[in-house]
């Protein structure tokens, strides 16, 4: 039995891949069922929009990671989708990419903080559908340990890396409370989504959300509980605003300065914050001159994202050697295994010897004999096999040794008949 696994993730393919290979729940359920009729005893399948990976533990030595392979494209048949877009791990590689996985250093945002809870998901769905043994089960144990430690003792989730996040950063540290101040969000796409979500968070007053097509707008204000207001008429709001967030595909100019401008008698010094992240640009950055506006483009807070990237970079360094420690404890646990089954059937060929000897002269004892001399022989015992007990678990213990604990297991069994039903007649 081996520890194996496949990744299919951004590292070896395109996003059309990675999401027509994604499983839903279901899917992965019945996946876990064909896996273990032949290939694995227990194991994990992890699916997000960025990857989908299997790793499990083995019927037998001859099942390698391309068996996986072949039966997940035979299960989901994907044109164009082969061998070559998956990465192989065996043993300790398999161990220590999980690891990289929940720690979030294997992401292709740096300190992703999603992926922690869609790994102990997964966990969660292979404990339900029987698939979560002995191995496993310390692999989630060391998994979820080490997600928790990296939260708490890094600040690798620290810091915006995406220009919605960031732009909602930067405008928390212009206001002091956001009680009573009202924004507007220009654009519904993908990056307007993302900024209102982040800015749904800081419970301000109002929310207002415009877009030419007026559907998508307003299933966005829906989502948020925000306001839908007409396009045509999204310049009225501007003087009462103390955020505008635009992030349209626009190939123009939405705002002009003169625009803003305008609006200055109206606010009487109240300060507007511009956070423009569209490409190429809403709002005429002349605005930025402008003694009442805080201003933002994309090329500002990309500056802060490329500083924060590089922060949460210094971190990884650190997290290796967590997972390092991580690995170290676990496979000094998990080649032990292996002779665990040996040393009990050593133990207890010993103390069946002992056990049968004792009765044959327990009768020729007085009564307060029989304890004392029972003691002395299982002390005896005890003694006699302190040491090729010791010794054998530390080879175990030390992958380096592995082939060696792996003989000298052998050979006790070989010598003392410890398979056989009458081991020392």
């Amino acid at each position: 039995m081996e520890i194996i696994g496949i990744s299919l993730s951004y590292r070896t393919c395109s996003v059309d891949k990675r999401e027509s290979l994604y499983l839903t729940n279901s899917e992965i359920q019945e996946l876990i069922t064909i896996l273990k009729k032949e290939l694995l005893l227990e194991g994990i399948i992890i699916s997000t929009c960025n990857r989908t990976e299997i790793l499990g533990l083995t019927k037998n030595d001859s099942i390698q990671p391309i068996d996986l392979i072949n039966e997940i494209l035979k299960f989901k048949p994907i044109e164009n989708l082969t061998t070559d877009d998956f990465l192989k791990f065996f043993n300790c590689t398999a161990v220590k990419h999980i690891l990289e996985v929940v720690s979030g250093i294997d992401s292709l945002i740096i300190g992703d903080s999603q992926i922690l809870g869609q790994v102990k998901d997964a966990f969660i769905l292979s404990e339900n559908s029987k698939f979560l043994g002995t191995i496993f089960h310390r692999i989630e144990q060391i998994s979820l340990k080490l997600g928790k430690k990296v939260i708490s003792e890094t600040i690798l989730g620290e810091g915006a890396v995406s220009v919605s996040y960031a732009a909602i950063k930067v405008i928390e540290k212009i206001f002091s409370h956001f009680q009573n101040k009202k924004a507007l969000i220009i654009g519904a796409g993908e990056t307007a989504e993302l900024a209102a979500l982040h800015l749904k968070e800081l419970n301000l007053e109002k929310i207002y959300i415009t877009n030419r097509t007026r559907e998508k707008g307003e299933n966005l204000a829906d989502k948020i509980s925000a306001e839908f207001i007409e396009f045509e008429n999204f310049d009225s709001i501007i003087q009462e605003i103390d955020i505008l967030i635009s992030a349209t595909s626009s190939p123009n100019y939405l705002i002009n300065f003169d625009q803003i401008n305008s609006f200055r008698k109206f606010r009487r010094g109240k300060p507007l914050v511009i956070m423009d992240i569209a490409i190429p640009r809403d709002i005429d950055p002349k605005v930025a001159n402008l003694d009442w506006i805080f201003y933002h483009d994309v090329d500002s807070l990309q500056k802060i994202i490329d500083q924060n990237i590089e922060k949460r970079k210094a971190e990884i360094p650190k997290i290796k050697s967590f997972i390092q420690e991580e690995m170290v404890t676990f496979f000094s646990w998990y080649n032990t295994l292996q002779i665990i089954p040996t040393l009990k059937n050593f133990r207890d060929f010993f103390e069946e010897i002992r056990s049968d000897e004792f009765e044959k002269i327990k009768n020729k004892l007085l009564p307060e004999e029989i304890e004392k001399v029972e003691n002395m022989t299982k002390r005896l015992i005890g003694r006699i096999l302190h040491n090729p007990t010791i010794n054998l678990k530390k080879l175990s213990e030390d992958g380096s040794n592995y082939e060696k604990s792996s003989k000298y297991s052998k050979m006790l069994i070989e010598l003392f008949n410890l398979n056989k039903s009458s081991k020392y007649e």
